[in-house]
């Protein structure tokens, strides 16, 4: 009696030596993570940094972060969607080889995926001399820009994609086929919605790195004000000479990926209230 006594107080001791080590944890990190960005927004207090916020070099760089990033998800969607989902339900030779090929980006360092894209798309690369032929240059530009954005992002879609598409029953979709549904009504109406709440949390996931993109970039698009000059770009050139400048930009931006990370929770929270 007494040892099981003993063994019970032993493990409500040890639980709540995990459950405080688990709250000092968490609050260790939310502290750490917390502290940057209360900084960022306490130096805005400056005036200097609310005049910065309506420069046009901020303005611009905002706009053109919006607009490429934008770009950048619907081609990353649009081509990304169906190619999680072969990769989510067939089998097909070379497989492991294209699926390690997707998750490449994901650990390449950002120059050297800037140095890859240069020499693939610059006016001596593999495809951008047959274009320059053409007249066509694409480096230096904001389709450039779009480019490394999606090399870089793609990944983390289609990763959160394919474990979206793998865990919905293929029951259900054999089910919707026999009820007389073709193959693309019962992805875009069964196996698109079921894997909405991963399909949504990839999104995030790729435009947030699209968004904060930087080395590929710079170096394969360049640094020019309302043409290549992102977010991140623009931070740091103006880190050069304006801190204030950096700052409200920094500030604009977390502002910005706030409001999306809270769109897509609340999203989110919609699909699975329709599930239930």
């Amino acid at each position: 009696m007494k040892g099981r006594v003993s063994r019970r107080r032993g493990f409500s001791v040890g639980d709540a030596l995990a459950s405080g080590l688990g709250v000092a944890s968490l609050a260790l990190l939310a502290g750490f993570i917390s502290l940057p960005i209360i900084s960022l927004v306490l130096w805005t207090v400056n005036e200097d940094s609310w005049r910065a916020m309506a420069s046009p070099v901020t303005r611009d760089a905002l706009l053109l972060s919006v607009r490429t990033t934008a770009i950048s998800m619907f081609i990353i969607i649009l081509v990304g969607t169906p190619a999680a989902y072969v990769l989510a339900r067939a089998q097909f030779p070379g497989k492991r080889l294209v699926d390690s090929l997707i998750d490449l980006p994901a650990v390449l360092p950002p120059s050297a995926a800037g140095i890859a894209l240069l020499l693939t798309f610059g006016r001596f690369g593999l495809v951008g001399e047959p274009l320059d032929a053409f007249g066509i240059r694409i480096t230096f530009t904001t389709v450039a820009v779009v480019l490394a954005e999606i090399f870089v992002a793609a990944h983390f879609y289609v990763r959160q994609a394919v474990v979206g598409f793998s865990q919905v029953r293929r029951d259900v979709e054999e089910a919707a086929m026999v009820d007389g549904a073709g193959r693309f009504a019962t992805f875009t109406k069964v196996t698109a919605p079921l894997a909405f709440p991963a399909l949504v949390a990839g999104a995030v996931m790729a435009w947030a790195r699209a968004l904060g993109e930087f080395g590929g970039t710079i170096i394969f698009a360049g640094s020019f004000q309302g043409v290549t000059q992102t977010v991140p770009l623009a931070i740091f050139s103006a880190l050069q000479s304006d801190l204030d400048a950096a700052v409200a930009l920094s500030v604009m931006v977390l502002g910005f990926a706030f409001v999306v990370i809270l769109a897509a929770k609340f999203l989110l929270r919609k699909a699975a209230d329709l599930e239930d």
